[in-house]
Parts: C-alpha cells; structure tokens; sequence
C-alpha cells in the first residue's frame, strides 16, 4: 500500500485520509451553502485521480475513494452548521496536517500539498457560474490555497 507512509501511525494516516472530505466540505461550504453538485463532483474526482498522478498519489486516492462517501457524510454530521463555525472548524482540521506532512520525506508532502490544492480548486470551481465560469465566489477564493496547510518546498536538485 502506501509504502512511503510507514512514518505515519494510525491517527495520522486517518487524518491524511479525511483530509479531501474536509477540504471537500470546507471549500464546498465556504459560501453558505454546500452544494451537492460539488459533493459529487468531488467524489468522481477521487476516482479520477486513483488513475493518475503518480504511484503515491494514486495509492493514497485509491485507499480514500474505498469509504470516500462514507466520510463525507459521516464529518457532514458532526460539523457545525453555521458557515463560520464550520469554518473555523475545518480549518483546524486541516491545520493539524502540518506536523504529519512534515515527517514524510519532503517530497511527498511536498505532493500532498500541491494534490490538496488543485483539489480545493477544483471543488471551488465545482459548482459553476454561468457555464462553469465565475463559479468561484470570494469566501471560495480566499480557502482555496488551504493558507491552513504549510506549504512544503522541495530544492530542485542541480
């Protein structure tokens, strides 16, 4: 399986695998309202990316995309419903990937960062506007780079 995980216990892969759910729920609600256009597109998402993206990246949306729906509707349960709250609440969340990505090799936080987020992108682009286009709203714009999450750099070898 996820070979260049054995860094991580239990609890940390959990929260490396409900992290797309909670990015999914947190850019999906960031306007008020989680749409269920954006729900499903996230879904079909993980089932797209367990066919590209690397061997790493394939595994890991392989392992989410087995119980994806499940955990989307068991944390749509338990999050607060008001739009700040929830917020606020996923975003801690999200803040706690900080320490489990940097004890991966830098590299591959590096790529789960970068697949965190094209995935809240995607999610914000998700719901459309006017045949897909303007569909971000601010509140979208402002979470889509997951500003929670610490980016990782990787130095390009010379």
């Amino acid at each position: 399986m996820l070979n260049n995980l054995t860094t991580l216990n239990e609890e940390e892969l959990q929260e490396l695998y409900d992290a797309i759910p909670i990015i999914t729920l947190l850019i999906a609600g960031a306007d008020g309202d989680i749409d269920d256009e954006e729900l499903l597109d996230s879904e079909k998402l993980t089932k797209i990316r367990g066919f590209s993206g690397g061997e790493i990246m394939q595994a890991y949306y392989d392992k989410i995309g087995e119980d994806y729906p499940e955990r989307l509707r068991r944390w749509l349960k338990v999050i607060p419903k008001e739009t700040a709250a929830r917020t606020e609440e996923l975003s801690s969340r999200l803040e706690k990937l900080n320490p489990i990505l940097a004890k991966l090799e830098p590299e591959i936080g590096a790529r789960f960062h970068n697949t965190f987020t094209s995935f809240a992108k995607h999610v914000a682009k998700a719901s459309g506007g006017v045949f897909g286009f303007l569909g971000v709203n601010r509140a979208e714009s402002i979470l889509m780079d997951l500003p929670m999450i610490t980016p990782i750099f990787v130095k390009d070898e010379e």
